[in-house]
Protein backbone atom coordinates (compact mmCIF):
# COMPACT_ATOMS: atom_id res chain seq x y z
CA UNK A 1 0.00 0.00 0.00
CA UNK A 2 2.91 2.31 0.76
CA UNK A 3 4.14 2.12 -2.71
CA UNK A 4 0.84 2.80 -4.44
CA UNK A 5 0.71 5.87 -2.25
CA UNK A 6 3.96 7.99 -3.36
CA UNK A 7 3.11 7.45 -6.80
CA UNK A 8 -0.89 8.15 -6.27
CA UNK A 9 0.33 11.70 -4.34
CA UNK A 10 1.95 12.79 -7.61
CA UNK A 11 -0.55 12.16 -10.12
CA UNK A 12 -3.19 13.56 -7.54
CA UNK A 13 -0.61 16.56 -7.80
CA UNK A 14 0.12 16.75 -10.97
CA UNK A 15 -3.96 16.95 -12.26
CA UNK A 16 -4.42 19.59 -9.18
CA UNK A 17 -1.54 22.01 -11.28
CA UNK A 18 -2.97 21.33 -14.17
CA UNK A 19 -6.52 22.56 -13.19
CA UNK A 20 -5.05 25.65 -11.68
CA UNK A 21 -3.50 27.06 -15.13
CA UNK A 22 -5.98 28.89 -17.03
CA UNK A 23 -6.66 29.69 -20.81
CA UNK A 24 -5.52 33.25 -22.10
CA UNK A 25 -7.59 35.71 -21.55
CA UNK A 26 -9.56 36.28 -25.25
CA UNK A 27 -10.38 39.47 -25.70
CA UNK A 28 -13.53 40.59 -27.04
CA UNK A 29 -13.13 42.58 -30.28
CA UNK A 30 -13.29 46.49 -31.24
CA UNK A 31 -17.69 47.05 -32.26
CA UNK A 32 -18.36 48.99 -35.17
CA UNK A 33 -19.75 52.59 -34.35
CA UNK A 34 -22.84 53.30 -35.96
CA UNK A 35 -24.59 55.34 -36.95
CA UNK A 36 -26.83 56.97 -33.52
CA UNK A 37 -24.15 55.22 -31.29
CA UNK A 38 -23.40 58.23 -28.53
CA UNK A 39 -20.85 59.01 -26.85
CA UNK A 40 -20.54 57.34 -22.99
CA UNK A 41 -18.95 60.91 -21.89
CA UNK A 42 -20.63 63.76 -23.63
CA UNK A 43 -23.62 61.85 -25.25
CA UNK A 44 -22.68 63.62 -28.69
CA UNK A 45 -23.40 61.21 -31.96
CA UNK A 46 -20.02 59.24 -32.27
CA UNK A 47 -20.07 59.88 -36.24
CA UNK A 48 -20.76 63.26 -36.59
CA UNK A 49 -17.12 64.00 -35.39
CA UNK A 50 -13.52 64.16 -36.92
CA UNK A 51 -10.44 62.30 -35.10
CA UNK A 52 -9.97 58.88 -34.20
CA UNK A 53 -12.76 57.38 -31.40
CA UNK A 54 -12.26 54.83 -28.49
CA UNK A 55 -13.94 51.65 -27.26
CA UNK A 56 -13.75 50.27 -23.31
CA UNK A 57 -14.63 47.12 -21.95
CA UNK A 58 -15.56 46.97 -18.50
CA UNK A 59 -14.88 43.65 -16.58
CA UNK A 60 -17.47 40.85 -17.35
CA UNK A 61 -18.97 43.67 -19.92
CA UNK A 62 -19.77 42.17 -23.19
CA UNK A 63 -20.70 45.26 -25.13
CA UNK A 64 -18.68 47.98 -24.99
CA UNK A 65 -18.61 51.82 -24.18
CA UNK A 66 -17.85 53.77 -27.36
CA UNK A 67 -16.53 57.52 -27.01
CA UNK A 68 -16.47 60.17 -29.83
CA UNK A 69 -12.71 61.11 -28.99
CA UNK A 70 -9.46 59.73 -28.02
CA UNK A 71 -10.11 62.16 -24.78
CA UNK A 72 -13.21 61.55 -23.99
CA UNK A 73 -11.77 57.59 -23.98
CA UNK A 74 -9.08 58.50 -21.63
CA UNK A 75 -11.11 61.05 -19.33
CA UNK A 76 -13.22 58.12 -18.52
CA UNK A 77 -10.14 55.46 -18.42
CA UNK A 78 -8.49 57.56 -16.01
CA UNK A 79 -11.16 58.08 -13.18
CA UNK A 80 -10.14 56.44 -10.29
CA UNK A 81 -13.31 54.19 -10.26
CA UNK A 82 -12.85 53.15 -13.59
CA UNK A 83 -9.20 52.24 -14.27
CA UNK A 84 -9.64 48.89 -12.28
CA UNK A 85 -12.71 47.99 -13.80
CA UNK A 86 -11.45 48.19 -17.29
CA UNK A 87 -10.81 45.03 -19.02
CA UNK A 88 -9.24 46.82 -22.15
CA UNK A 89 -9.59 49.53 -24.70
CA UNK A 90 -9.62 50.22 -28.43
CA UNK A 91 -8.36 53.37 -30.32
CA UNK A 92 -8.12 54.21 -34.25
CA UNK A 93 -4.67 53.86 -35.67
CA UNK A 94 -4.89 57.26 -37.50
CA UNK A 95 -2.01 55.88 -39.77
CA UNK A 96 -5.27 53.44 -41.30
CA UNK A 97 -7.99 55.32 -41.13
CA UNK A 98 -9.27 58.88 -41.89
CA UNK A 99 -9.10 61.22 -39.85
CA UNK A 100 -12.67 62.94 -40.76
CA UNK A 101 -14.08 59.88 -41.20
CA UNK A 102 -12.08 56.59 -38.98
CA UNK A 103 -12.48 53.30 -40.18
CA UNK A 104 -13.65 50.46 -37.78
CA UNK A 105 -11.08 48.20 -39.61
CA UNK A 106 -8.86 50.37 -37.88
CA UNK A 107 -8.71 49.41 -34.05
CA UNK A 108 -5.83 48.86 -32.26
CA UNK A 109 -5.04 47.95 -28.12
CA UNK A 110 -5.04 51.15 -26.46
CA UNK A 111 -2.89 49.75 -24.29
CA UNK A 112 -0.10 49.16 -27.34
CA UNK A 113 -0.62 52.74 -29.61
CA UNK A 114 1.62 55.19 -29.35
CA UNK A 115 -0.27 59.28 -28.92
CA UNK A 116 0.39 62.35 -30.29
CA UNK A 117 -0.60 65.52 -28.35
CA UNK A 118 -0.78 69.20 -28.59
CA UNK A 119 -1.09 68.72 -32.26
CA UNK A 120 -3.13 71.01 -34.47
CA UNK A 121 -5.81 68.09 -36.15
CA UNK A 122 -9.11 68.56 -34.26
CA UNK A 123 -10.99 65.92 -32.92
CA UNK A 124 -14.75 65.64 -31.54
CA UNK A 125 -13.97 67.44 -28.52
CA UNK A 126 -11.20 69.58 -29.70
CA UNK A 127 -7.85 68.94 -28.72
CA UNK A 128 -7.38 64.77 -28.84
CA UNK A 129 -4.68 62.10 -28.26
CA UNK A 130 -4.16 60.69 -32.39
CA UNK A 131 -3.35 57.42 -32.02
CA UNK A 132 -1.08 55.19 -34.18
CA UNK A 133 -0.57 51.41 -33.79
CA UNK A 134 3.22 52.13 -35.08
CA UNK A 135 5.69 54.44 -33.43
CA UNK A 136 7.11 55.06 -37.26
CA UNK A 137 3.69 56.67 -38.13
CA UNK A 138 3.22 58.73 -34.51
CA UNK A 139 6.57 60.64 -35.69
CA UNK A 140 5.53 61.58 -39.31
CA UNK A 141 2.15 62.51 -38.14
CA UNK A 142 4.16 65.03 -35.44
CA UNK A 143 6.59 65.81 -37.91
CA UNK A 144 3.66 67.13 -40.20
CA UNK A 145 1.00 68.44 -37.43
CA UNK A 146 3.46 69.30 -34.20
CA UNK A 147 3.19 67.97 -31.03
CA UNK A 148 4.82 65.22 -28.74
CA UNK A 149 4.90 61.53 -28.61
CA UNK A 150 3.12 59.73 -25.35
CA UNK A 151 2.81 56.42 -24.32
CA UNK A 152 -0.33 54.91 -22.73
CA UNK A 153 1.59 54.83 -19.22
CA UNK A 154 2.22 58.02 -19.83
CA UNK A 155 -1.55 59.52 -20.20
CA UNK A 156 -2.86 60.62 -17.08
CA UNK A 157 -5.39 62.78 -15.67
CA UNK A 158 -2.84 66.22 -15.59
CA UNK A 159 -1.88 65.01 -18.49
CA UNK A 160 -5.30 65.43 -20.27
CA UNK A 161 -6.05 68.72 -18.07
CA UNK A 162 -3.13 70.44 -19.86
CA UNK A 163 -4.60 69.37 -23.02
CA UNK A 164 -8.19 69.89 -22.44
CA UNK A 165 -6.89 73.51 -21.78
CA UNK A 166 -4.89 73.94 -24.39
CA UNK A 167 -1.19 73.98 -22.87
CA UNK A 168 0.40 71.39 -24.77
CA UNK A 169 -0.16 73.70 -28.32
CA UNK A 170 -1.61 72.58 -31.48
CA UNK A 171 -2.99 75.84 -31.72
CA UNK A 172 -4.72 76.81 -35.28
CA UNK A 173 -1.99 79.14 -35.56
CA UNK A 174 0.42 76.62 -35.48
CA UNK A 175 1.81 78.03 -31.94
CA UNK A 176 2.68 74.94 -29.70
CA UNK A 177 2.00 76.92 -26.38
CA UNK A 178 5.16 76.32 -24.87
CA UNK A 179 5.92 73.20 -25.52
CA UNK A 180 9.66 72.17 -27.00
CA UNK A 181 9.17 71.01 -30.61
CA UNK A 182 12.51 69.41 -32.35
CA UNK A 183 12.41 70.74 -36.08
Amino acid sequence: MKKLTLPLLLIITLLLSACGESEPEVLAAAQPIEAGDSCHVCGMLITEHPGPKGEAFMDKQEEPLKFCSTMDLFAFLKQPENETRVSHAYVHDVAVAPWVTPDDEAFVLASEAVYVVGHGQRGGMGHTLASFADKADAEAFREEHGGEMVSFAEIDLELLGRLGRGELGGDIGGSMGGMQHAQ
